[in-house]
């Protein structure tokens, strides 16, 4: 389902119709005083927060949300929702900043904030499940992909026609990958990887194995491929070079997940826009 600039210009065209949204999210049309028990609240006029028209205790919506302590407009957080739910290749800092005509430390610490959203769910993998691993880091002379100094490893694990688990990590060594696969895998699921050392193991854990050995330059050979991970990291990968230009390691694993996000959201019936919104009060 398509969310355009009009229908967002028309749903939030203010920060008063932004923070009544919030409300309703947080507390429901019909919230209950948590000091008298009763119902009925009434906005403060002024201020970000709504008062109980029987006791006058007051409820403060943005408390612990995103939003918390900024002087920044809702309806700018709001458009920096949108414009980070609409691109697929991600939205750099110096856009938003542009945007919304705030400073770069603003803009960010609002990408920052909203890509804290875009958190990986917890649901486990089955069925034919690919893994493979990738490295990102700054271009270097020397060794490229495996062995590669200065950059960091991200394990993926993505099940065909389904989702996508992505985790950043010290090295690739089994003692790591295995534990990170049994905690999103399903156990006797088909895994299929190359012939890489580490992915030798998988089936002393409860699951099927297929390899395909990219050592002797093949590829695919009948169902057994990594092509739907390895389409995941080119995109992400050009996304990053293309419009991040650089990733610290510090904050690598946020960027991942928004690339995940997007990904396991591609096929859903509501906008990923509504989607960030109501992870705004959970």
């Amino acid at each position: 389902m398509k969310y355009t600039i009009k229908d967002f210009k028309r749903d939030f065209p203010n920060d008063d119709v932004c923070l009544d949204y919030i409300f309703g999210q947080r507390y429901g049309k019909d919230s209950v005083c948590p000091k008298c028990g009763k119902t009925g609240f009434y906005r403060v006029s002024d201020r970000k927060c709504y008062a109980c028209a029987w006791c006058g205790h007051q409820i403060h919506p943005l408390a612990n949300t995103i939003f918390h302590k900024s002087s920044t407009k809702l309806t700018d957080w709001f458009f920096a929702i949108f414009l980070m739910s609409q691109s697929k290749n991600g939205v750099s800092a110096k856009e938003i900043e542009r945007h919304l005509g705030v400073t770069y430390k603003t803009a960010w610490r609002i990408q920052k904030q909203i890509r804290s959203l875009m958190t990986q769910d917890n649901p486990m993998l089955g069925g034919t499940v690919e893994v493979d691993e990738t490295y990102v880091g700054g271009k270097r002379r020397g060794t490229r992909g495996r062995g590669a100094e200065g950059k960091t490893p991200v394990i993926g694990m993505a099940e065909r026609k389904g989702g996508i688990k992505a985790q950043a990590v010290r090295n690739m060594k089994s003692s790591i990958v295995i534990p990170i696969m049994r905690r999103n895998v399903q156990v006797g699921t088909h895994i299929m990887t190359d012939d890489f050392s580490t992915y030798s193991r998988v089936k002393e854990h409860g699951f099927k194995h297929g390899v395909i050995n990219h050592s002797a330059k093949e590829y695919v050979r009948g169902d057994i491929h990594t092509n739907t991970i390895e389409g995941f990291w080119s995109q992400m990968k050009r996304s990053i070079d293309g419009t991040y230009h650089s990733v610290s390691p510090k904050y690598l694993q946020t960027y991942v997940d928004e690339f995940a996000y997007r990904y396991n959201h591609r096929a859903s019936s509501v906008p990923v826009f509504h989607l960030l919104l109501e992870r705004l009060v959970v």
